[in-house]
């Protein structure tokens, strides 16, 4: 099981870094079956460090003695040990020194481990707790995330007394950029500098994300092997993705050793399940850190990830919001010219190219283009598009450098670096385009970033030894495209189909293929109306049926059992119903014709406070429009939206509703307020997806189609609708219909 100091492996993805079979040697390890506790495996160490002639199949027991008086079987089969490892006690075995008893389990094993405590620490626990409180309120004080990087980076570099720490920002390609330091100047500093992805390979990465804090106090020690009982059955390596000891690759021994650093420290900054970035630490000696300091520091990290998280989502939340208003600009000027979208489109020149902050666009549609700002000409952009239908395997394209993803681009004189594309027909190559202008970029990289990790001639793995600097010049690339951008891409691309191309696609040559769709869609409405209902409607009525025949035998259990069994079966057939309401209505001709919202809102609040009796709710309708619309359709929106509304005031005692009208030159728009609880707007962009929910089923019940049906309702009627809130705060939920034109 050992892991040799010299790996010969044809690549870092081969190296068995969760299972080196060995640890570092300022510690021991036993792993104990269960429940006996006695020892299967054990560092190769342990017996010299416990003075005993062997730890193998005994109870830990037989050779430690109790912590405080508890035995070890009582305190193992006490304790909550899950993944992370958890401190049991100091321990002494020998009169050499103490140890710190770490547990954990993973993987079916139970691995205790012994880390070597320090004769004296710089830090007591009360000063650690003091200079957490004081790195909050460093935080607390500023709004400015580079201010908390670098109060992090000094932070830890005080607790921990190391030379040099750095914090590593992983981009998309999983290269690393250090943006806060702090040193000494015993050893070079690396801030602004770019370090490459194969730095740190994908696994290690992974490695990191799992366990976000990893010690090595010496990069010339020498492994302990891991031994397992001679009388134990092989069951394989052991898997140290948790442990404080693990030893590490020999690869990133000769890396720390290349940089002139003889121990390292790394806490992992993990947003939103994934790896952010690293805050490394380096020393010119080796340096022993106590559990206590590393715990300390991995809560300084996990602070500086949560305020790191709250900058993104305030960012992201903003850009959407801005996005959502161009969207509307744009969709706007779409109904405003009917079945000619590509001109709506463009009319608007400033929030088409806002967009997707671009520097042209243009609308390609059957062999005709229509353009704004610098564009390649009409032939190429038939090209792209050409391409694009043949060649995409996605309805939203983007790409930061256009070359690369269409060679034949090259051809174009000064052709623009990025490209977004959404496809708006699958039928034809009708697309629209927007192009980025390049974005010429320096990087600094610690070291050149092109040299082969392998020496020519040999398999083993060497890691690079020069981290001078070195400058690269990037050409042929725009700003990338972020993924608030790219669901905003797809957002308009939906609403434009939505709004605008059905119609236009039915009235084209494509009766015969739409027939033959709507003749299967009427197929499978009836399969489920008929196939799915009935057996839904038995499920009830023969668990109603065997609860009253089987009345006196039935346990209080059974009868709840039944009563969980008929709700489901009317739940589900409920969602039979809404999906097939949902189906029916983009299928379903629209009837307009003059519709007094007064009395299409007094019949929906009839109808909904016949969910609230007994409940006081404030009513406050004002005078709403008379609208060119299908009767039947606004009253299913203003059945969902004052059905809602009641819904999520229940926890209200004094529940306030509100409908008012707000009149345009070009629509009216309508809005349903409500106190209740109302939701993150940060999720703001997936209420009216279908199945989307807000709130767990066991507190507010519901399908989740009911907001899908509003907004298919709004598209169908060449409308919009919108939502704004907050959490326990309320909601306000706003339909647009545009006006008829005379």
């Amino acid at each position: 099981m050992e892991f040799p100091q010299t790996v010969d492996t044809t690549g870092c993805e081969h190296e068995p870094i969760r299972i080196p079979g060995s640890i570092q040697p300022h510690g021991f390890l036993l792993v104990l079956s269960e429940p006996d506790f006695r020892v299967t495996l054990a560092s190769a160490n342990a017996a010299a460090i416990l003075e005993v002639p062997s730890p193998y199949d005994r109870s830990i027991d037989d050779f430690l003695p109790p912590v405080n008086g508890v035995s070890w079987r009582a305190l193992l089969s006490q304790a909550s040990i899950g993944n992370s490892p958890q401190q049991l006690g100091i321990v002494g075995p020998t009169g050499g020194g103490e140890y710190l008893a770490l547990a954990h389990r993973h993987a079916g094993k139970l691995i205790l481990e012994f880390e070597r405590t320090a004769a004296t620490s710089d830090f007591r626990l009360e000063q650690l707790h003091a200079e957490s409180t004081e790195f909050l309120a460093a935080l607390q004080a500023s709004d400015d995330a580079s201010v908390a990087q670098d109060a992090a980076v000094r932070k830890i570099r005080k607790l921990t007394g190391f030379d040099r720490v750095l914090l590593y920002q992983f981009d998309e390609d999983q290269h690393g950029t250090t943006i806060a330091e702090s040193g000494n100047d015993l050893l070079p500093g690396y801030l602004g500098l770019r370090f490459p992805a194969d730095d740190i390979p994908a696994q290690a990465r992974e490695l990191y994300r799992l366990n976000r804090v990893r010690l090595i106090l010496d990069a010339n020690y020498i492994p302990v092997p891991i031994v397992p009982s001679p009388n134990a059955n092989d069951e394989g390596p052991l898997d140290l993705t948790y442990a404080v000891l693990r030893s590490v690759s020999p690869v990133h021994l000769e890396y720390m050793r290349n940089m002139g650093t003889a121990a390292s420290m790394s806490i992992s900054v993990v947003n939103r399940g994934r790896l952010w970035g690293l805050i490394a630490c380096h020393h010119t000696e080796p340096r022993f850190v106590p559990f206590a300091v590393r715990a300390a520091c991995d809560f300084v990290a996990q602070i500086l990830s949560l305020q790191i998280e709250t900058h993104e989502r305030a960012a992201e939340a903003e850009r959407r919001v801005k996005l959502r208003s161009l969207e509307s600009q744009l969709l706007t000027s779409m109904a405003g010219h009917g079945t000619d979208y590509s001109a709506g489109l463009v009319e608007n020149k400033q929030a088409l190219l806002e967009f997707a902050d671009a520097s042209g666009a243009a609308v390609v549609v059957d062999q005709k283009t229509l353009t704004v700002g610098r564009t390649p000409d009409e032939h190429q952009l038939i090209r792209i598009a050409e391409h694009l239908a043949k060649h995409g395997n996605s309805d939203v394209v983007t790409t930061d450098c256009l070359t690369t993803e269409l060679p034949f681009t090259r051809d174009i004189p000064q052709c623009p670096a990025g490209m977004a594309a959404i496809s708006i027909s699958k039928l034809h190559p009708s697309f629209v385009l927007w192009f980025r202008d390049e974005k010429t970029t320096t990087v600094h990289w610690a070291g050149d970033p092109r040299k082969p990790p392998r020496v020519p001639g040999q398999e083993r793995l060497h890691p690079r030894k020069s981290f001078e600097v070195w400058k690269e010049t990037v050409r042929g690339h725009s700003a990338r495209f972020t993924s608030a951008e790219r669901e905003a891409l797809a957002d308009l691309r939906n609403s434009i189909i939505g709004i605008v191309l059905r119609t236009a696609e039915e009235n084209a040559d494509l009766s015969a293929e739409l027939q033959r769709s709507n003749k299967e869609l009427e197929a499978f409405s009836y399969s489920v109306s008929h196939d799915l209902r009935a057996p839904f409607r038995h499920i009830v009525g023969y668990s109603e049926l065997l609860r009253e025949r089987a009345a006196e035998r039935l346990t209080d259990d059974d009868r709840r059992h039944l009563q969980i069994i008929a709700d489901s079966a009317e739940t589900a057939g409920q969602l039979v119903d809404n999906l097939l309401a949902y189906s029916r209505m983009g299928r379903t001709k629209l009837a307009k014709r003059p519709v007094n919202l007064n009395e299409v809102f007094r019949i929906a609040q009839t109808d909904a406070m016949l969910d609230a009796r007994g409940r006081r709710i404030t009513w406050n309708i004002g005078d709403l429009p008379t609208v060119e619309a299908d009767p039947s359709m606004l009253q299913s929106v203003a059945h969902n939206l004052l059905s809602n509304a009641v819904k999520f005031t229940r926890t209200r005692s004094d529940a306030v509703i509100t409908v008012r009208a707000q009149e345009t030159p070009h629509e009216y728009m309508v809005s349903v307020r409500d106190n209740g609880v109302g939701f993150d707007m940060a999720y703001a962009d997936k209420l009216f997806g279908v199945f989307q929910r807000m709130h767990r089923m066991e507190d507010f019940e519901g399908t989740g189609i009911g907001l899908a049906n509003v907004q298919r309702i709004m598209a169908r009627h060449g409308g919009r609708a919108w939502a704004q809130g907050a959490v326990d705060c309320g909601a306000e939920f706003t339909f647009s219909l545009p006006k008829s034109k005379p």
